[in-house]
C-alpha cells in the first residue's frame, strides 16, 4: 500500500511544471511564429498630407501614417512620397535609410524621375528634411526602436521601452521597425498612383537589414536590393578567425538566430533579390553575405561588390540597383546571370588558378578577378590577378606566399550599358559590373591539393602601371578634401621589414603639401588599438619628379607617439589633408 502512494506522489510532482509552464506565455520560437499573427494592412492607416509640393514634373508629398499601437499608445511614422505627376498605377518602391540618417528626398526625387511612386520612411525619428515649425514627424509613442535605444538591436528581454513582459523577439527593434517598414508597403499599395502588384524595397546599411527583414517576411515584395546590410551569422565566431568579437544577444541566443537572425529569413525571401555590397564592409560582412545568400531558395539573386571600398560603391556598381528594380519592376532592362566561376587548386604547375566564364548574351566590356589570403574580411587587401581570355572564358593564376593560410577569390564582370545611367549617391556610368560567386579555401585543402608557395615579398608597392588600380579614391575630383588609399600593407608581399623606409617618387604642377597617413590595426581590434600615425611631405611643385624617403619614426600620432614597427600597417593613405583630433 505504501508503494502505491508513493508512485501516485512521484507522477503529481512530474506533472506539476507541466502545468505550471502552460501558463507562462510563449515567445515565438520561428520567424513564421514571430509574424504569424500580424496583418500589414488590418490596422486602420489614418495617412495624412503634411505638406505637398510639385516640382518639374514630379509631386511631393510629406506625410504621416499610422504604425500601430503598443502598450496602448498609437505610433506614426514620418515619410516622403514622390511621383511623376498625373501618373497612375507606377511601381512602388519602398526606400529605408541606413542609421543615423533620415528619409531623404533625393531618393524619392530620382526614382520619381525614373518612373517610379517612391516612399521614403523616416524610421530614425530624425528632423525631416525642410521641416517647418510644428510639422509632425515619427513619434514611436510607448516604444523606442530607434538609435536612441541602441541595446534594442541586440535584446530579447522585457523592459519599459519594450512590447512583452517576458523574453522574447517582439522585444527586438528590429521586430518594431520590420513591422513599420510592412506599414510602408500598405501605404504604398493604397495608394492611386501604385501598382500594387508591383512593389519593391531598398535600403542601405541598417537599411539593408532591414530590407531583408520586410523582403523575408511579405510577399508583396517583387524585387529587393539590400546594400551593406542583411548578412547572417552574426552571433557566431568567424571559423577562420574566431577571435573576432561577435554579437552578444541580451537573451537566449537560440531564440535570437531563429527569430531576428538573417540567416533565418533568407530561406523565406521568394522576390529576386540583389546584393550591393563593398569588398571590405565592416557591417555587410562579404563573405557572411554570399553565405546567408546561399540559403534563398531560388536562384535569382546576383552580387555586385565594389573592390576595396568600405560602405560605398563606385558608380558601375551602384547603378545595378535601379537596373535591378527597371528589370523586376518595369521589364525595362534585363540582367546577365551569374559569371560561372571555378577555383582550381589541383594545376599542372601547382599554382591556384580561377576561372570565369560570364553570360556573353550581353557585351562584356572587362572581366577583372581578386584573391586574398587574409581571413579578416574588412580588413583583407584583395590582389589583381591578371585574367587572360581563352575563348568564352577568362582564367587568372592566384600564386601565393604560404600554403598555411586560406584563400579567397571571386570576379567580377563588367558590362556595357547602351546608355549612360546614374543612381542617387554616383555620377552617371556607361558601364555596370555583377559579381561572381565567392570561393574559399582552407589550409588543408592547399595542402591536400599539392598546391605550391611561389609568390615572394616584393618591396615596391606600386609602379602605378595599372593605375590606382589596387586603391580606393575618395573625392578624387575635390582639391581640399581627396583621398587615395590602398590596403597592400596589409598584405605579407608589400608589408614593411625592419630598417626599410617608405619612398615615393611624386610630381606636383605647384607647392603643395602631402600628407601620408598609415592606419594601424584597421579593424583588428583583436590585435591592438587602431591609431593612426601622420607624415607631412613639401611638395616643391614644376616639372620634375621629386623623391621622398620616409622612416618609420617619422610617422607619429597626434600626440606625438611615432610608429613603432610596419608589422601591423593596414592601410597607406595619400591625402590632401589630415583632420582628427582637432
Amino acid at each position: 500500500m505504501k508503494r502505491c502512494v508513493l508512485n501516485i506522489l512521484i507522477g503529481l510532482t512530474c506533472l506539476l511544471p507541466t502545468v505550471i509552464r502552460a501558463d507562462e506565455p510563449k515567445a515565438p520560437a520561428s520567424v513564421k511564429e514571430l509574424w504569424a499573427d500580424f496583418d500589414p494592412r488590418k490596422d486602420e492607416f489614418d495617412a495624412k498630407v503634411v505638406r505637398e509640393w510639385e516640382k518639374d514634373g514630379i509631386v511631393y508629398r510629406y506625410v504621416t501614417f499610422h504604425i500601430g499601437t503598443f502598450k496602448g499608445k498609437p505610433a506614426r511614422m514620418a515619410a516622403f512620397f514622390a511621383f511623376p505627376k498625373g501618373a497612375k498605377k507606377l511601381p512602388g518602391l519602398l526606400h529605408i535609410h541606413g542609421g543615423g540618417q533620415r528619409a531623404f528626398l533625393h531618393e524619392v526625387e530620382f526614382y520619381a524621375k525614373r518612373g517610379y511612386a517612391c516612399l521614403s520612411i523616416n524610421w530614425g525619428g530624425r528632423e525631416m528634411e525642410n521641416a517647418k515649425e510644428g510639422d509632425p514627424n515619427t513619434d514611436w509613442g510607448a516604444v523606442d526602436p530607434t538609435q536612441k535605444n541602441v541595446p534594442g538591436y541586440a535584446n530579447l528581454k522585457p523592459g519599459e521601452k519594450y512590447l512583452d513582459p517576458f523574453e522574447s523577439p517582439r522585444n527586438n527593434n528590429w521586430y518594431l521597425l520590420t513591422l513599420g517598414a510592412r506599414r510602408g508597403l500598405t501605404f504604398l499599395e493604397q495608394q492611386p498612383e501604385v501598382d500594387a502588384d508591383r512593389l519593391g524595397v531598398y535600403g542601405h546599411s541598417m537599411g539593408g537589414n532591414l530590407t531583408v527583414y520586410v523582403a523575408g517576411t511579405d510577399d508583396r515584395v517583387k524585387a529587393a536590393a539590400p546594400s551593406v546590410g542583411g548578412s547572417g551569422f552574426r552571433t557566431e565566431p568567424w571559423p577562420l578567425l574566431p577571435q573576432v568579437k561577435v554579437e552578444t544577444p541580451n537573451g537566449d541566443v537560440k531564440l535570437f538566430n531563429a527569430t531576428i537572425g538573417f540567416e533565418s529569413y533568407a530561406p523565406l525571401i521568394k522576390s529576386p533579390l540583389l546584393w550591393l555590397g563593398s569588398t571590405n564592409d565592416f557591417h555587410g560582412i562579404m563573405d557572411d553575405t554570399y553565405r546567408t545568400g546561399e540559403l534563398i531558395p531560388h536562384k535569382t539573386v546576383r552580387y555586385s561588390f565594389t573592390p576595396h571600398m568600405n560602405h560605398r560603391f563606385t558608380p558601375e556598381f551602384a547603378v545595378t540597383r535601379p537596373l535591378w528594380f527597371d528589370q523586376y519592376l518595369k521589364s525595362s532592362f534585363t540582367f546577365p546571370k551569374t559569371p560561372d566561376s571555378k577555383l582550381v587548386l589541383a594545376t599542372e604547375d601547382h599554382v591556384p588558378e580561377l576561372q570565369v566564364t560570364p553570360d556573353s548574351s550581353q557585351t562584356v566590356a572587362d572581366v577583372h578577378i581578386y584573391y586574398s589570403a587574409d581571413p579578416d574580411p574588412r580588413a583583407r587587401f584583395w590582389r589583381s590577378a591578371d585574367a587572360k581570355k581563352n575563348g568564352d572564358a577568362w582564367t587568372a593564376k592566384l600564386p601565393i606566399l604560404a600554403v598555411d593560410q586560406p584563400l579567397f577569390a571571386f570576379a567580377n564582370v563588367v558590362y556595357g550599358l547602351k546608355k549612360e545611367e546614374s543612381e542617387p549617391s554616383a555620377r552617371p556610368t556607361e558601364k555596370f559590373a555583377i559579381s561572381s560567386m565567392f570561393h574559399t579555401t582552407v589550409p588543408m585543402e592547399l595542402q591536400r591539393a599539392k598546391v605550391v608557395a611561389t609568390d615572394k615579398p616584393d618591396p615596391v608597392i606600386d609602379d602605378f602601371s595599372h593605375g590606382w588600380r589596387d586603391w580606393y579614391l575618395l573625392e578624387a575630383g575635390n582639391p581640399h578634401h581627396w583621398e587615395f588609399s590602398t590596403r597592400k600593407l596589409t598584405d605579407p608581399k608589400w608589408q614593411g621589414q625592419t630598417g626599410q623606409r617608405l619612398a615615393l617618387e611624386v610630381q606636383a604642377e605647384k607647392p603643395n603639401e602631402l600628407v601620408i597617413v598609415l592606419t594601424e590595426n584597421f579593424f583588428r581590434f583583436y590585435r591592438g588599438k587602431s591609431q593612426e600615425f601622420v607624415a607631412v611631405v613639401k611638395l616643391n611643385g614644376g616639372t620634375d619628379s621629386q623623391n621622398v624617403s620616409l622612416a618609420r619614426g617619422d610617422f607619429k600620432t597626434i600626440e606625438g607617439e611615432a610608429l613603432s614597427s610596419w608589422k601591423n600597417v593596414d592601410l597607406l593613405s595619400l591625402r590632401a589633408y589630415y583632420d582628427k583630433g582637432g
